[in-house]
């Protein structure tokens, strides 16, 4: 067994463990940490078959803004995971067949009829000068370079949405005014009311 393959077995055992761990393990921030392990050997992977852009975009992306955003909120909320495990036995049948239904589509769609070692070839391996990035790059501006476009107009779209829902004033929300609360006076706030001493009768 050459070098390459079997750190692509333990990248692969590592990768099945994590996701399991993900669905099994109690505590939500030892799930999470578990699903950063999972996406840096999906990252291992895809060095593995020379696609650098796509690993790096999985740990810069997935690792570092989005779990990172995951575990922050987890451990700022301070979930009680005992009201989620209510009635986890009660829908385990259908989790069950659920679960045996997708394994079922994905071993007819992934098979060894379509993707075994007989119907694919392996891939060329190339030189040092190669750049997975550059190519990407020049088959998004080339071929695909409408698609892109039309994919980052409507990105666009989706934030200046997302903004105007945000920035939107709704009558029955309440909200101050920083710059009105520092131009007040105290005769505006502060009323003085004079009263007589009143003396401790015995």
């Amino acid at each position: 067994m050459d070098f390459e393959r079997f750190v692509f077995y333990c990248l692969a055992a590592t990768l099945i463990f994590a996701a399991a761990r993900v669905i099994t393990v109690r505590n939500p921030v030892h799930a999470a940490l578990h699903l950063v392990l999972a996406f840096f050997s999906s990252a291992g992977l895809w060095l593995l078959l020379e696609a650098e852009f796509l690993a790096i975009t999985l740990v810069l992306v997935y690792v570092g803004a989005v779990m990172v955003l995951f575990l922050f909120v987890v451990m700022m909320l301070d979930i009680n995971t005992s009201p989620l495990r209510e009635g986890f036995i009660r829908y385990l049948p259908v989790g069950l067949g659920v679960a045996v239904l997708i394994v079922f589509e994905m071993g007819m769609v992934v098979g060894s009829k379509y993707f075994g070692a007989d119907s694919i070839t392996i891939p060329v391996r190339h030189g040092a000068g190669y750049s997975n990035v550059r190519e990407l790059g020049g088959l998004l501006y080339t071929d695909y370079v409408y698609p892109f476009e039309v994919a980052a107009v409507i990105l666009l779209v989706a934030i200046i949405a997302a903004i105007a829902l945000t920035m939107r004033k709704r009558p029955e929300t309440r909200y101050q005014n920083p710059s009105e609360q520092v131009a007040v006076q105290r005769g505006e706030r502060v009323r003085i009311v004079a009263m007589r001493a009143e003396s401790k009768q015995s």
